[in-house]
């Protein structure tokens, strides 16, 4: 199921982006370099929020996204889990960069800590870790393995539900949102409820929204995969998360 859904995401295409407003921060892992975005609110600060990437790496997407987070006044990190100048073109490239870190969960927990301390430096405080497709399941896996890091809630947008052999969801996880569209065939209805299943077998605080008709990605702006009514929605819903997570 996890090669299926990195042969589904679809590919970033944006048009008429605004301009970027925020910033790029470098960071790096034991000598490693890594380029994650720092977007800061010109309004009152609510909260922090934490982005990851999908599977072509951290693009003007997930800065738009930041940008407009910002706008409504959250201080937000958008992570870097490839590593600086590593932003897949092609999909077996992009296939690539996923199924490296499916296979080597703990260079994922170690890539998503690294970014999380650099969103702290950035004075980025017990955000909510929101991911796309690859970063919505990334956000999960911090979700099964917090470690020491303070977290207010995570968010998934049509990303892999699949839990690995070995892990578990811990009654005392922050709260989780997940945007799941009615028509994903990556991530289909049986495996959405299984995952619903775990969530209340574990006693973990959750809200989902499935949304008819939206492909996985749905969210994507500009691919074939996008569904405005779908990604208008799940943003609202995502807003009000935040807003109970303050």
């Amino acid at each position: 199921m996890t090669k299926y859904i990195r042969a589904l995401c679809a590919s970033v295409v944006i048009f008429s982006l605004p301009v970027l407003a925020g910033t790029s921060i470098d960071y790096q892992l034991d000598g490693e370099a890594f380029s994650g975005y720092l977007a800061i609110p010109e309004v009152e600060e609510k909260g922090s929020v934490v982005i990851v990437h999908d599977w072509d790496g951290l693009t003007d997407y997930e800065r738009q996204r930041a940008d407009m987070l910002a706008d409504i006044g959250y201080r937000v990190f958008a992570l870097d889990m490839y590593g600086s100048g590593n932003r897949p073109q092609t999909l077996e490239a992009k296939k690539a960069a996923t199924s490296e870190l499916y296979k080597d969960r703990a260079r994922m927990q170690v890539l998503i800590e690294s970014g999380m301390r650099a969103a702290q430096a950035q004075g980025v405080t017990k955000p909510v870790v929101a991911g796309y497709c690859f970063g919505g399941s990334v956000a999960l896996e911090l979700a099964r393995n917090p470690g020491d890091i303070s977290v207010s809630g995570y968010a998934s947008f049509h990303g892999g539900l699949e839990t690995p052999e070995g892990q578990r969801y811990s009654e005392s996880v922050a709260p989780i949102f997940i945007a799941h569209g009615g028509a994903d065939k990556a991530v289909p209805m049986t495996d959405f409820a299984r995952f619903i299943d775990e969530l209340e077998s574990a006693n973990v605080t959750y809200w989902s929204q499935v949304y008819s008709g939206a492909p996985h990605a749905f969210t994507v702006f500009g691919s074939d995969r996008y569904r405005e009514h779908a990604d208008q929605k799940a943003w609202q819903a995502f807003k009000t998360f935040l807003n109970d997570q303050r």
